[in-house]
């Protein structure tokens, strides 16, 4: 698969360079949905001359430069909560869903030869189980032949989305890992390295032998990374796939998740990737700029509207129409100048 990263070590920044650009758009936060914005940012530049700056810095990163208004939108895997969003004076939406998946450097090892647990996974992080070869290990995967080295564990340096949702699937799984490191997008690590950004423990783990991480699926595939199976809820191993995502985000009930609040970590179904999470976009309710809000409107509607199959081709699910119905309506309902008219009016 093509590579559509040149560099993501602290940032990067998606700039459609147009000498017609109607629109300039500033956005930044999660690193989870930079391939898809990215590619889509792309498109939406030729077809409308319109230009998207994306800086990929965490969704933590993303939630204060949208708090402190300097950028246009902010980005975040980790929703904020309704009382949160009110207090803010923000509203949030979600743009596609993806899987977070364990990346390992272990040398033998092909993609989806090993299969890890969420128990096992939780007990790596922790600095339980050092070695690969450990019992755990190796009653999930008795024909895989495991090294007797020790595990380098990769986590996030950074506050993220990506981290809220893996630690929040780790406490659903481990009462340990609940009480001792608890769920956040930033948590005080037991043991491990960290890396600035997907991208970042992408590249350490590619580097760094014997190690495991975890990262968005799409830097796994680009990156030609190792990644794990997983057992999911029902016990059965599963692989990292749209089919596996999908049937994840099939039960998700968007129409009654108070400002759009939803966890799909560890859901239930017999073909469910157990990590998967959905990505937001935060906007001020009150608008300052109307000119700036609106389009940003107008690039996620076209996204909406033109962007499924990019999604798809990078391994995100997109939304159905009628949770894209849902998001269009609070966006006219939530989305008000200063003088209290909407600014969405219709795609």
């Amino acid at each position: 698969m093509k590579r559509i990263f040149a560099s993501l070590a602290v940032c990067a920044a998606i700039t459609a360079t147009s000498a017609f650009a109607a629109d300039h758009i500033t956005g930044a936060g999660a690193t989870f949905p930079y391939p898809v914005y990215s590619k889509w940012a792309q498109s939406y530049n030729k077809e409308t001359g319109a230009q998207l700056n994306y800086q990929a810095i965490g969704s933590g990163g993303g939630i204060k430069q949208i708090t402190a208004k300097t950028v246009d939108f902010g980005a975040s895997d980790k929703p904020l909560k309704a009382s949160v969003l009110e207090e803010k004076g923000m509203m949030q939406f979600p743009t596609v869903m993806g899987g977070i998946v364990p990346i390992i450097n272990v040398k033998g090892i092909k993609p989806g030869e090993l299969v890890l647990d969420g128990k096992t996974i939780a007990n790596i992080f922790l600095g339980k189980i050092t070695k690969w070869n450990d019992a755990e290990i190796k009653a999930l995967n008795p024909s895989v032949n495991l090294p007797d080295n020790k595990i380098s564990v990769v986590h996030r340096a950074d506050g993220s989305g990506t981290t809220f949702n893996f630690t929040y699937y780790l406490a659903d799984i481990s009462p340990e890992w609940k009480k001792d490191v608890g769920v956040d997008a930033s948590v005080q690590w037991p043991v491990g390295t960290g890396g600035k950004g997907n991208q970042g423990v992408a590249n350490y783990v590619s580097q760094l032998k014997n190690s495991i991480g975890y990262v968005e699926y799409a830097y796994a595939l680009q990156n030609n990374l190792t990644y794990s199976k997983m057992k999911n809820k029902e016990g059965n191993t599963v692989s990292p796939t749209m089919e596996t995502f999908q049937a994840a985000a099939a039960g998700a009930d968007w129409k009654h998740a108070k400002g759009f609040y939803l966890i799909l970590a560890n859901q239930p179904g017999a073909k469910s990737w157990p990590m998967t999470a959905a990505t937001f976009i935060l906007l001020h309710k009150k608008v300052e700029d109307p000119k700036a809000t609106k389009a940003v409107l107008k690039f996620f509607d076209w996204a909406y509207t033109n962007g499924d199959k990019a999604a798809e081709d990078l391994h995100y699910v997109p939304f159905p129409a009628n949770v894209k119905a849902l998001i269009h309506d609070a966006w006219a309902k939530d989305l008000k100048t200063t003088d209290g008219k909407s600014v969405y009016m219709g795609s």
